[in-house]
């Protein structure tokens, strides 16, 4: 059962927001139900990835103090207040639930989640998704022209999310090709896009963002590459809602850029934040590999490493790519 038809549920998690020992019997009280069943409830916010102290004559709290995302708060920030928005607790996918919800479909329109269930990166990776730890948002965009008017369009997310952090304080980030957000040599964010359409007719875009902001640790032990969040690395805490509203207007005012001028205006900024410039790679394509150096993107937004064989471009796909000295 998710959060969005759980009020109970959602309700305790409101008291225990604050970090503070809250018994069961006083949650009971409040909320009408029994102490079972306020069990049964932080079990099942457990089960979402929060971690929650159970300790007997005290109660429970929550490992960390919990700042929800506020719709109203957001809203009332964004430059764009015009565009559809919705703020929601527990999805599979906020990609999947944006495609289902065609009311959003608008350019800008945007959907945010606390928590998925079944969040995807690329390649159909899991994405660990707990509840509350990370940004995890989808916005929708429609291009005129079919799918060569978007090529490279994963490159200018990762500049607009760059631009967005970096006014939340966040230094020294970088662009792992073709779609990752990389913050001192770790892995801080993932981009996710998915396109519908055909050949010269508009393409359908829904562009997913998940970025990592106070990862628990028993998510990090699900993680098998070095990661980063962005309360360890400002050693305070993150106001979500904050990076919410400027991710969401560097998207949007981007992607307007985007389309009029498309990717050219960006590829110089990109190059300057790309994690492999002028370094050796190991370029993965099935059960092919490639190792050169990383000579930045051409004008298509393809990845250009110069192989023993001369220069080769490489487009985005089943292709992943890694140090040499990995």
């Amino acid at each position: 059962m998710t959060m969005q038809t759980d009020s109970k549920r959602h309700q305790i998690l409101i008291r225990l927001a604050d970090g503070r020992f809250h018994s069961g019997e006083e949650l009971g009280a409040e909320l009408g139900i029994s102490r079972a069943a306020i069990s049964k409830h932080i079990k099942g916010l457990e089960g979402l990835g929060l971690e929650i102290f159970s300790v007997t004559g005290k109660g429970y709290r929550l490992a960390e103090k919990l700042k929800l995302l506020e719709q109203a708060e957001i809203a009332h920030h964004r430059s764009f207040a015009d565009v559809p928005l919705q703020v929601l607790s527990v999805v599979d996918s906020t990609n999947t639930y944006l495609k289902e919800h065609p009311e959003l479909h608008i350019n800008g329109g945007a959907c945010l989640a606390e928590a998925q269930t079944a969040g995807r990166g690329r390649q159909g990776r899991k994405w660990q998704s707990p509840f509350g730890a990370s940004l995890y948002l989808s916005m929708y965009w429609a291009f005129s022209g079919g799918y060569q008017a978007v090529g490279g369009l994963s490159l200018v997310i990762g500049v607009a999310v760059v631009e967005a952090l970096q006014k939340n304080g966040v230094e020294g980030l970088e662009l792992k090709w073709p779609n990752d957000i990389y913050l001192e040599g770790r892995k801080l964010g993932g981009i996710l896009v998915e396109i519908e359409g055909q050949i010269n007719d508009q393409s359908h875009c829904i562009i997913g963002v998940g970025i990592n902001t106070c990862l628990p640790e028993a998510t990090g032990k699900l993680i098998d590459q070095p990661y980063a969040d962005l309360s360890s690395h400002l050693a305070m805490e993150v106001d979500r809602n904050s990076i919410a509203v400027n991710v969401l207007d560097s998207l949007q005012l981007n992607l307007m850029r985007f389309e009029q001028d498309g990717l050219k205006p960006y590829l110089n900024q990109w190059d300057k934040l790309n994690l492999y410039r002028n370094k050796l790679v190991r370029m993965i394509c099935g059960q092919n590999q490639f190792e050169g150096k990383c000579l930045g993107v051409n004008q298509d937004g393809a990845l250009l490493v110069e192989l023993d064989t001369g220069v080769k471009a490489f487009y985005g796909g089943e292709i992943s790519v890694r140090s040499a000295l990995q």
